[in-house]
């Protein structure tokens, strides 16, 4: 079970999600617009936000740059919008989104995917004695998969859920070159739709998070997919 936050203006929207979450055996909150969420996901304990990206005052879009700015990057976050076009679903999650569910959308594909995300989300910070060998180094960069941490030399780096599954799985596939199928499968249940076009979204988003500190560790092998680069000596 997990606690979800809610987050839509349209009251009706919000009463379908929650009784569709509740009878999955969720805890569900609900808001009505961004600022309520955002004071809401900062007095914590949300592992996940159901987010409509069209609302007045702050938008869904807003509320995603603010949470991914904080130092633990906020919860995972699968997007709503009667928007469906590629660009906005692109833009959706260039921003940080883990998923993105185009209105109108059936209860039960909601469901689906909200568990998809909160599986890999869990996948992604074992514990017990999974936790004493749960770094992963690159050269510099380092995955700490027990608390779903990122860092460069020692400084924070934010990743989102699927953001740090990519890194890892190629970083695991030590120089194999993986095809975006590939990373699909190692990222996402086969029952939630992933398109080839988002895991380059994904990519791209770790290249620039990661950039500024001078390093890209992932090499784009044309016509195939992609590979961890080697580290720089």
């Amino acid at each position: 079970m997990a606690t979800i936050l809610v987050v839509d203006d349209d009251a009706h929207i919000r009463e379908v999600i929650h009784y569709a979450l509740a009878q999955e055996g969720h805890a569900v909150e609900l808001a009505g617009d961004g600022a309520a969420a955002w004071t809401r996901v900062q007095a914590g304990g949300i592992d996940l936000l159901v987010l409509d990206v069209l609302m007045p005052g702050m938008d869904g879009l807003t509320l995603c740059r603010r949470l991914r700015a904080t130092e633990d990057g906020g919860p995972p976050i699968v997007f709503l919008s009667s928007r469906g076009e590629e660009f906005d679903r692109v833009l959706g999650l260039e921003l940080g989104g883990d998923d993105y569910l185009p209105k109108p959308f059936g209860p039960r594909e909601l469901v689906t995917r909200v568990n998809a995300v909160l599986r890999r989300a869990r996948r992604a910070s074992p514990s017990g004695a999974a936790a004493a060998d749960a770094r992963i180094a690159h050269g510099a960069v380092a995955l700490d998969t027990a608390r779903h941490e990122a860092s460069v030399n020692g400084v924070r780096v934010e990743l989102t859920v699927t953001e740090f599954a990519i890194l890892r799985t190629l970083f695991e596939a030590r120089g194999r070159v993986l095809t975006r199928g590939q990373l699909i499968d190692s990222v996402r249940d086969a029952d939630t739709h992933i398109t080839e076009r988002t895991v380059d979204t994904h990519v791209r988003r770790i290249r620039a998070k990661l950039r500024p500190h001078g390093l890209d560790p992932i090499e784009t092998v044309h016509g195939l997919g992609y590979k961890a680069a080697a580290p720089p000596t």
